[in-house]
């Protein structure tokens, strides 16, 4: 949500600036600008409502240059998509701001400096912070004094970057709630928001911390922390490879994303089964002791990653005789949960940046759960910093803003918890080897599943003129079904829900006719004859199904319907990452048909770093 990227060098930094913006694309945004200090030392803006390209093709009449700047795409939170909203945003006397987050108390703010005098063309909380840094700038004299003092005032979140022609040497960072990664350069600084956007450039980044602030120059990185002391942060050196951000021979990141699932679930895997068995030492130290004192398991995540968690909770009550709770993030933070003896906290992020996922991590650490543990995809994240405990997924970038080889990691790193549990609480003693011979299988049966993609690609053309779809599931397949209409209704548009099979006579049946596509998963396990009494009502009203079943299912199709069967069979286990994958493609192709955005959805960002 929202990308920032800033740049000192002694060089021309705009097509760095550019480069970098490209490559955060895959964040969600809707506008798009730059700001640099030319060789008069004078700040250049260039704005643009849209793509990337479009803010290029107005720089390429603008012939701009410099060689400090910043640059930021935009995801509209305060005040409609326009170039008079787009970042950067600037105050008197050439002082320009780029900033990813929300300023809470903005009005207050914003009264108080009409009041002196300022004058706002924007709608956007941002300006408020550029006219609040000018304002002390003016009193001090000092442009990192001066955003100190501004972000001393500021509740909320963010991620900031400023460059100003009172200062041209430097450009001054600061984040609370925001990432802010520095990159360091052979004679050289750079800023971004993310790793993603730098790599061309460096492969040496610095991390800041809540509450930072820090002073980049070509050759030298001072940073203060929160109590305003000068504070050393590692350097760690990326193992990310740009070209895992590119799209290759594939039409879409999403589709090389699934592609690439495979690959991402036998990396996940590596060095955690050894001999058949679970290596616990792969969740961190201390981890068999936490898992052995357990009792409960409350599991918070977002969106897809919620679905995960969904899945999880089955498993560990199924397997491991646990109570286990998985609820949304931003609701569980704004409870007051009871949290019962010897309870374990799971925070599940593909960014670990999610605003409500890591504020309901630090919501936990006062709580009183037995320990906490991330399962994340990106390792400088601060989700991971801050657990106790760390699963990384190793799916690799993810640039599809609608989730497909993180989800399907996400399952396998909860598979890897759910075996480490069953170690210590499965009535089963050899449940924990069988769990993981189980999950070693998992990258074969995905790559058959993949062989499917052209009969689903047919089926695909179906969907092309529908507005509305129903997903049905059972047991551990729900929330599947409920990942399933959460893929197609984010690329494709169309209006998807999915629905606990036997909640139909409820009341979604209501909507079911001639016109209503309902798809359903349909392994072969205990409630594979429930679901098709289900599957009967659907036909019994007119409906048309899709059906992804199990080869011995022997589900039928009748006439108007389509049964795929998978071309391997599926143990519970494992059910939910391989039904995963049809979902996944058939929301592909239908987008793809209609002509959407496949990559990037309208309104949608693929990291949420605020409420």
């Amino acid at each position: 949500m929202c990308g920032i990227v800033g740049a000192i060098a002694k060089r021309d930094i705009v097509p760095v600036l550019m480069a970098g913006l490209c490559k955060l694309e895959y964040r969600g945004y809707d506008s798009a600008g730059i700001a640099v200090l030319d060789e008069t030392r004078r700040l250049r803006r260039v704005r643009a409502v849209g793509k990337v390209r479009v803010l290029q093709e107005a720089l390429d009449q603008e012939h701009v240059r410099g060689d400090i700047g910043i640059a930021h795409t935009r995801w509209a939170t305060h005040g409609v998509p326009s170039e008079r909203n787009a970042h950067p945003h600037v105050s008197r006397e050439g002082l320009a701001v780029v900033h990813n987050g929300i300023i809470e108390n903005h009005d207050e703010l914003r009264a108080e400096l009409k009041c002196r005098g300022y004058e706002f063309t924007s709608e956007t909380d941002t300006e408020v912070v550029a006219h609040r840094i000018h304002y002390h700038l003016a009193r001090v004299g000092d442009l990192c004094k001066a955003v100190s003092e501004t972000v001393a005032e500021l509740e909320g979140a963010y991620a900031l970057a400023v460059v100003s022609e009172h200062d041209p040497e430097r450009i001054i960072v600061a984040r609370m709630g925001c990432p802010v990664v520095v990159g360091i350069g052979s004679d050289e600084t750079f800023v971004a928001s993310d790793v993603a956007a730098l790599l061309t450039v460096t492969r040496r980044f610095i991390f800041l911390q809540d509450g930072d602030v820090a002073e980049l120059r070509r050759r030298e990185l001072r940073i203060l922390d929160k109590d305003g002391n000068t504070v050393e942060r590692p350097v760690r050196e990326s193992e990310l490879d740009a070209a895992a951000t590119e799209k290759g021979f594939y039409r879409h990141f999403m589709l090389k994303e699934i592609y690439e699932q495979p690959w991402a679930v036998t990396n996940t895997l590596e060095g955690r089964i050894v001999n058949g068995q679970l290596a616990e030492t792969a969740f961190g130290p201390g981890a068999a002791e936490v898992f052995r004192r357990t009792r409960h398991v409350h599991i918070v995540a977002c969106g897809t990653s919620y679905h995960a968690a969904v899945v999880a909770r089955y498993f560990i009550e199924q397997v491991c005789k646990l109570p286990c709770v998985a609820e949304i993030a931003s609701e569980y933070r704004y409870r007051s949960p009871v949290v019962p003896p010897d309870s374990l906290l799971v925070a599940i992020s593909q960014s670990g940046e999610t605003a409500d996922t890591l504020a309901a991590l630090r919501l936990a650490k006062q709580a009183g759960y037995l320990s906490s543990l991330a399962i994340c995809n990106v390792p400088e994240s601060s989700l991971v910093r801050e657990a106790d405990l760390v699963m990384m997924t190793r799916a690799g970038p993810e640039v599809g803003v609608a989730s497909t080889k993180a989800f399907t990691t996400q399952l396998v790193a909860l598979g890897l918890l759910v075996a480490a549990l069953a170690r210590h609480h499965a009535a089963d003693v050899d449940r924990e080897c069988e769990l993981a011979t189980e999950l070693s299988r998992l990258p074969w049966l995905i790559e058959g599943v993949l062989t499917l993609d052209p009969v689903i690609r047919d089926i695909a053309m179906r969907f092309v003129d529908q507005e509305h779809a129903l997903f049905l599931g059972r047991g551990a397949l729900y929330p599947v079904a409920m990942e399933g209409a959460l893929k197609l209704k984010e690329i494709s548009y169309i209006h998807a829900e999915a629905y606990a099979a036997g909640e139909l006579k409820h009341g979604p049946l209501a909507l079911v006719d001639a016109g209503m596509p309902v798809v359903a998963v349909a392994p072969k396990n205990a409630l594979l004859e429930k679901l098709k009494s289900n599957l009967k009502e659907v036909r019994a009203r007119g409906g048309w199904l899709v059906v992804f079943a199990d080869p011995e299912a022997g589900i039928e199709p009748e006439e108007g319907d389509a049964v795929v069967n998978l071309p391997v069979r599926v143990r519970d286990f494992l059910t939910p990452a391989v039904y995963a994958l049809p979902l996944q493609l058939l929301a592909y192709h239908v987008a793809v048909l209609r002509g959407t955005d496949v990559d990037q959805p309208r309104n949608l960002a693929k990291s949420v770093t605020v409420e």
